[in-house]
């Protein structure tokens, strides 16, 4: 599968959007939601052609980086890459290799290439912000010469030059190029080979780092463990959707609520008789 150079623009474009707070209206709808790769995957679908298969692959990549934070500014994998390079690149390498969007070699195949193009979104998370310390710069060597009108340019469209610079330019080469390539893989590395299977299985594994990664983050006593595996056990039993999962541990979440609501109007009103006696 080839990607033209028009849809590589159009993801470099995404890329660039979903890094950009200013085009993005900050960080809410840019970084925790046009940078994910479930959400992302829909915008790369349309681009390519094909929302569903491109979803199906994205799927590894959202489990693998689930509980990927940026406290503090300090990124472990910037979800850019992984998004608009990392679901191309492993959507064009699978429809070359004839697998399923939806087999478990190709969700293999997406864990492994998500987890690798990860440390290329680090690369572009700290040079985008070392090239806005450029703009800076210019920004206080101008205020001290009283030109207070600077300040538009370096929180406005200066950062924009960045982000075209740091993310649409090399997202655009990246999956143009890379895509073009996918044939000459697909000689250099046949399916039956130990190579493959080995990047397999490593990428049938990842997902369940970004599970453990998760738990460690939300369980906070061993009991909340009894939770977590019954919400999986119930969802397979019962064959539920995600949105059908969603509406049964919605009305869970509202049953303990309101246990603990009673418990709470019941210590008041104990209290409340103590101070009348």
């Amino acid at each position: 599968m080839i990607i033209s150079w028009f849809q590589a623009f159009l993801l470099g474009v995404m890329s660039c959007l979903a890094a950009s707070t200013i085009a993005c209206l900050g960080t809410t709808v840019g970084n925790y939601t046009l940078n994910r790769p479930l959400i992302a995957s829909l915008f790369v679908g349309l681009i390519l052609g094909d929302v569903k298969g491109c979803v199906q692959i994205a799927i590894p990549m959202q489990i693998i980086y689930i509980a990927l934070v940026t406290p503090g500014g300090t990124v472990a994998a910037d979800l850019r890459a992984v998004s608009y390079i990392g679901i191309p690149l492993a959507y064009a390498t699978a429809k070359s290799q004839g697998l399923e969007m939806g087999s478990a070699e190709a969700q293999a195949l997406a864990g492994a290439m998500g987890a690798l193009v990860g440390t290329v979104g680090t690369v572009q998370f700290y040079g985008t912000a070392m090239m806005n310390l450029i703009w800076q710069h210019i920004g206080w060597a101008e205020l001290d010469k009283g030109k207070f009108g600077i300040l538009t340019a370096v929180e406005t469209w200066m950062p924009i030059i960045s982000h075209i610079c740091i993310s649409l330019i090399p997202v655009m080469l990246i999956d143009y190029l890379g895509a073009g390539a996918v044939d000459s893989f697909k000689e250099a590395l046949p399916m039956d080979s130990w190579y493959m299977k080995s990047i397999f299985t490593l990428g049938s594994l990842l997902p369940a780092v970004g599970i453990a990664i998760l738990l460690n983050s939300v369980v906070s006593k061993p009991v909340d463990l009894i939770y977590f595996v019954f919400g999986f056990a119930i969802a397979k039993s019962m064959g539920l959707t995600l949105l059908a999962a969603t509406a049964v541990g919605a009305v869970f979440a509202l049953i303990n609520y309101q246990m603990k609501m009673i418990k709470v109007n019941a210590s008041n009103s104990g209290s409340d008789d103590e101070e009348d006696i």
